[in-house]
């Protein structure tokens, strides 16, 4: 097979968002400092590098506090994933619901928000399509203060478990509102960041939570699990309170055929103020395609998921969420929802140094994820699963013989050991998966499919995440540190299908992706690049593509 190498020149003087390309032959006149790069869009990749958006203008800011609230709705969900793990080993909550460290109470009020979040599904989507995002985060927010307080005043396992389903219910209508939000009114070259922040709110939440319960395991009496529970309110006043400050979603507004509003968006935030600007015509117009078959399907009922799963197209987009939805929660950080129970395991016994090594674990996991957000726009999301994925299995591994080991001979060197490369999984895994559990689902998803697809994405994390808080107390009454090696298997898995399966959406537009998923192989499709020769004053002035017989 032979390939014919031409090189276009890209002109990018005419009118703006439409690239104007001249065919020639040979090598063409460049200056001094001329680079050739691989890119997975040249047209995207030359509007970006016209763009002009300051970083600390006013609208910018107004950006950053927008994403913000997003973070916000992340927060509430971490905040729980703390919590509930150090509340459940308090002696007065245990003393109030007659309960212990492990069986099947604790599997109760644990799981029980899974539940809620499964149940809600269909519900948060639907409000997040005809209502818009914001109202999906505002239904949200106060549904978890309704279950905030439920749980708080509880004074029965009932109760408890019952607060816990609200809680849960309100978690969904913000994962599917908050993650398309943050996406959807983020520039292209920040998209990645501001989503991968928007799922970095998971250690907002749960790091205050695991210092609020440090500091109120030392009241001795009910205060000590209550005053926790109210704390999970504090994230959705914000949310509430700011919600209405802050605009719609620009696709959203397409959809609605509210154009001169979505135009507006588009100008004002990532256009610096310029209808002209090449980066805001190339969006209205690749929008604008997408957003005229989402009108056509305005007439499928809201229940209706069939759309995620009638088209080849649709079942590749689909299967990469499901890949997101079941490994980014079965990967074995859903061990994390007990770190107290691990923790006494290997050796660390009061509820004090179990609280502190708990804060400690999610300021390391924070560290990772934060550190993979700075890179998330630059970092090739399938990549990053494949190799990240593999590494946390070896960890894991690590951490199983050695739990075994000192399961044995009560080695304390083995127990350290132990929780040290625990606590590496925990960096690796966050590091890998919490920024692109909000951005690989999002940009796999068109317009259309957004919201009941990320509707989806929350019931199989609810799914997930139910069998993570049911079994695991049960797991470690019955086989005790042995149940990692069900991890260690399972993340092998995970590597090979991101390898086979998993698409690249990295350097892409929203839209651009549906040429990806119609592609025979969308995994081949999604790698190939274009190379531009970029001027030393910045300037995208020649594409080169090759062109395979």
């Amino acid at each position: 097979m032979s390939a014919d190498i031409k090189q276009e020149t890209v002109s990018h003087i005419a009118n703006p968002g439409v690239a104007i390309v001249a065919e020639g032959t040979g090598k063409t006149a460049a200056n001094e400092g001329a680079k050739q790069r691989e890119v997975y869009n040249a047209e995207l990749y030359a509007a970006i590098q016209e763009s002009n958006i300051p970083r600390w203008s006013k609208t910018s800011i107004h950006l950053y506090w927008c994403v913000f609230i997003a973070f916000c709705c992340a927060c509430a969900n971490g905040y729980d994933g703390s919590l509930i793990g150090a509340i459940t080993v308090m002696p007065h909550f245990q003393s109030t619901m007659k309960s212990r460290d492990a069986g099947w109470q604790v599997s109760v009020v644990s799981s029980l928000y899974s539940v809620g979040s499964i149940i809600a599904t269909p519900f948060a989507a639907a409000v997040s399509d005809r209502w818009g995002r914001k109202m999906g985060m505002s239904c949200g927010a106060i549904i978890i203060i309704i279950g905030s307080v439920i749980s708080a005043s509880a004074f029965s396992l009932a109760q408890c478990t019952v607060g816990r389903l609200v809680l849960g219910s309100g978690i969904q209508f913000m994962t599917v509102a908050a993650p398309a939000y943050s996406m959807e009114i983020a520039p292209p070259q920040w998209r990645g960041r501001a989503t991968g922040f928007y799922n970095c709110g998971w250690f907002g939440g749960a790091i205050p939570a695991a210092l609020v319960t440090f500091g109120t395991a030392y009241i001795d009496n009910s205060w000590q699990w209550r005053i926790p529970f109210i704390g999970q309110c504090f994230a959705c006043i914000i949310v509430l309170c700011s919600v209405w400050f802050i605009p719609e979603s620009p696709r959203y507004l397409f959809s609605m055929g509210r154009e001169k509003e979505a135009v507006d968006f588009l100008v004002k935030y990532h256009g610096n103020g310029n209808p002209e600007s090449r980066l805001v015509q190339l969006q209205i117009e690749e929008i604008r395609a997408s957003i005229q078959e989402d009108l056509e399907d305005r007439r499928i009922p809201w229940w209706d998921f069939r759309v995620l799963f009638t088209t080849r197209e649709a079942r590749w987009r689909s299967a990469q969420v499901a890949m997101m939805g079941i490994f980014g929660q079965f990967s074995g950080n859903g061990l994390g929802y007990f770190n107290p129970l691990i923790f006494s395991k290997i050796g660390v016994t009061t509820t004090a140094q179990q609280l502190g090594y708990n804060i400690l674990g999610q300021c390391l996991q924070a560290i990772g994820a934060g550190t993979a957000v700075t890179l998330t726009d630059r970092m090739p999301r399938r990549k990053v699963l494949v190799i990240g994925t593999f590494v946390c299995a070896c960890m894991l591994a690590i951490n199983g013989a050695t739990s075994h080991e000192f399961g044995k001979t009560e080695n304390i060197s083995m127990g350290r050991a132990a929780l040290a490369f625990y606590f590496l999984f925990q960096i690796c895994y966050s590091f890998a998966y919490t920024p692109l559990q909000g951005v690989v689902p999002v940009e796999a998803l068109d317009n259309r499919r957004r919201a009941k697809g990320l509707a989806f994405y929350g019931f199989l994390t609810g799914c997930l995440g139910f069998i993570n808080t049911y079994c695991t107390p049960e797991a470690y009454d019955s086989i005790g540190s042995n149940y990692i090696w069900v991890f260690v298997g399972w993340d092998c898995v995970e590597t090979a299908c991101w390898y086979f399966f998993g698409v690249e959406a990295q350097g892409r537009t929203l839209e651009e992706m549906e040429w990806v998923y119609n592609q025979r192989y969308p995994v081949k499709a999604s790698q190939q690049v274009d190379r531009v020769v970029q001027q030393a004053d910045g300037t995208v002035t020649e594409k080169v593509v090759d062109h395979h017989a």
